[in-house]
């Protein structure tokens, strides 16, 4: 199994539509403690809007024109209309690749996973039992191979059932993975980074 964007996404979105006030946004950010909200219209997203995006137009706390500035503002008028999205099928990686182009906070997400590291391969392997992760280290040290990073998704599934995405440093990774294969291993998926 791959970690996937459908694996980690939220089903139940708050969502509103554009003719909703802001003073509806702000009120539904603040009761839910939720920072973004989709926008939608006939089931299509058509925007987000943050609660940074409704307070930066209306008049400063204290202000007794604030609610009604709040009221009279149309999401659709502070709402972020470019909005850029990941389909479900698409790789937790390829995810955080995209929002490490549009956003400096997945800088040190991607630095760490190595993303950018040319000459470089991801193998995903299902894991079942405790001490699966040592003994795969161990198969990817006998080929001599470096491993730069391990990923997991605690949380998600049981602690020990679940993949792990090695990247691993070789253009060439199928003597790992024959070594894998041969104990016993699945190997789910593998990729090579240019």
């Amino acid at each position: 199994m791959v970690l996937l964007a459908r694996d980690w996404m939220q089903r139940d979105v708050l969502t509103l539509g554009p003719e909703a006030s802001a003073f509806d946004g702000l009120r539904l950010c603040r009761e839910r403690r939720i920072r973004h909200i989709p926008i939608v219209k006939e089931d299509r997203l058509v925007g987000i809007v943050s609660d940074r995006d409704i307070r930066s137009v209306s008049p400063p706390l204290g202000d007794p024109e604030r609610v009604n500035v709040l009221k009279k503002t149309r999401l659709e008028d502070v709402m972020t209309r470019k909005v850029i999205t990941a389909n479900p099928e698409d790789t937790i990686v390829h995810a955080a690749q995209e929002m490490y182009e549009r956003k400096d906070v997945m800088r040190a997400l991607i630095a760490i996973i190595g993303v950018h590291e040319p000459g470089h391969s991801r193998i995903a392997v299902q894991v079942h039992k405790p001490g699966d992760l040592a003994e795969i280290a161990g198969i990817i040290q006998n080929q001599k191979v470096d491993i730069f990073s391990v990923i997991s998704s605690p949380g998600k599934v049981a602690s020990h059932d679940r993949p792990l995405v090695f990247q691993v440093a070789t253009r060439d990774p199928s003597g790992i993975l024959q070594s894998l294969e041969g104990a016993g291993y699945e190997v789910r998926w593998w990729h090579h980074l240019e």
